[in-house]
């Protein structure tokens, strides 16, 4: 019975701080996001319910790494709490092992780290295909509204054109001077001092009408030349690639955005293993390591929080903010590693959570015996020295 109290309490202990630092971390993640969408309601004039879309599409992804991140800040931030109030004393003292409390932490990261595979393997490729069609929506619907003057355009492959001036009551485009390289071993450049563009029959196409211009094709096999003038001239561009262009880029699908049945049937069927095979098969391990992360860091989190003193409760925080920089610092390094084959890519991704499973276990045996770390008072050491030169810099920027 007192362990199911126990389990109880802190398991609901651990859910204010993780809803605390869940939204923390979602707002500073977002605010990279929020740039991209904020363009697209200045140039595009987006509604606030296309607004509030792309922001909820764009949430499967960063999701994915920061519930981890949130798990491990709920735990040290409830066992840090319980340490300073004496309540992990009193524990002991009612004789109740260090190990009684890894239970409800256990089923609270699993609960985390199941939402975060959720997010991983379904919500992170829907999300991330939604928010770039309705991206492109966006941008096909409203790409006269985006048109800006004295700066060069290339939104269409293929073709780079530039305005000089728009009469925004008119759409009427003074100046005009476009490059077009779309055929091959043909340049062409196109100069005319008015033009119109609006929508073609397909949602992807625009016709863009010039007037009075002259045409500049050059011959690059050749090296010939010619000139020839006009009345009027129609350009059709397109915001997909056609042809083999296109063919390659649906091949080239974003690895991200593949589900795990595309990633296995990949690996399974790779004829060779390049840079995009180990990048592939890197996404895929990385389904399944990065919601373990969670268990890995809520075990490491427990006794970095008991372990720090009631007057040093800042010093604790300070160094699971260390080991939290140190584990994506694996992290990166792993995915930079495995992505060029120059290590396995399932070493990569599952090598940072075994090493910070392992120094969780190893503090955990030293917390339950009251035994003293060096390697935390090192720890205590480096973040007190990288608080003061935050603060130092704060006062002497």
């Amino acid at each position: 019975m007192r362990s199911r109290i126990l389990h109880r309490y802190v398991f609901m202990e651990l859910i204010p701080p993780f809803a605390m630092s869940l939204a923390f971390f979602m707002f500073v993640f977002l605010m990279g996001q929020l740039l991209d969408i904020t363009n697209l309601i200045v140039n595009y004039q987006v509604s606030l319910a296309v607004f509030g879309l792309l922001l909820v599409l764009s949430l499967p992804y960063f999701l994915v790494y920061i519930i981890p991140m949130a798990t491990m800040m709920s735990v040290l931030l409830t066992f840090l709490r319980m340490s300073g109030d004496n309540e992990i004393v009193a524990l002991k003292a009612g004789g109740i092992s260090m190990y009684r409390l890894l239970p409800p932490v256990l089923f609270f990261a699993f609960i985390c780290m199941i939402i975060t595979g959720v997010m991983g393997l379904y919500g992170m490729p829907w999300g991330k295909t939604a928010y770039e069609r309705l991206a492109m929506d966006v941008a096909r619907s409203n790409f006269n509204i985006a048109l800006k003057a004295n700066t060069f355009n290339d939104a269409f492959p293929g073709v780079i054109f530039y305005v000089n001036d728009i009469d925004h009551q008119t759409r009427e485009l003074h100046n005009v001077f476009i490059e077009d390289n779309r055929q091959e071993d043909v340049s062409s450049t196109i100069v005319a001092p008015r033009g119109y563009l609006f929508g073609g029959e397909d949602p992807n196409d625009f016709v863009l009408r010039l007037y009075d211009g002259t045409v500049n094709h050059v011959q690059i096999d050749t090296r010939s030349a010619h000139a020839t003038k006009f009345d009027t001239y129609d350009i059709r561009l397109d915001l997909q690639p056609q042809g083999d262009a296109a063919d390659s880029r649906e091949r080239k699908q974003d690895r991200r955005e593949m589900m795990l049945t595309e990633l296995i049937e990949y690996v399974r069927s790779a004829e060779t293993k390049d840079r995009r095979y180990y990048s592939i098969l890197m996404e895929l391990h990385m389904k399944f390591s990065i919601p373990f992360a969670c268990i890995a860091l809520s075990v490491l989190a427990v006794p970095l929080g008991i372990q720090t003193l009631t007057s040093k409760r800042s010093a604790g925080l300070g160094i699971g903010l260390v080991c939290f920089l140190f584990y994506y610092l694996l992290l990166s390094a792993g995915m930079v590693l495995g992505e060029t084959g120059m290590i396995n890519p399932a070493a990569g991704m599952w090598l940072p959570n075994m090493v910070m499973f392992a120094l969780g276990i190893y503090l955990w045996v030293k917390t339950a015996k009251d035994s003293p770390v060096a390697l935390l008072e090192s720890l205590r050491d480096l973040s007190g020295r990288m608080a003061a030169l935050i603060k130092n810099y704060i006062k002497h920027p």
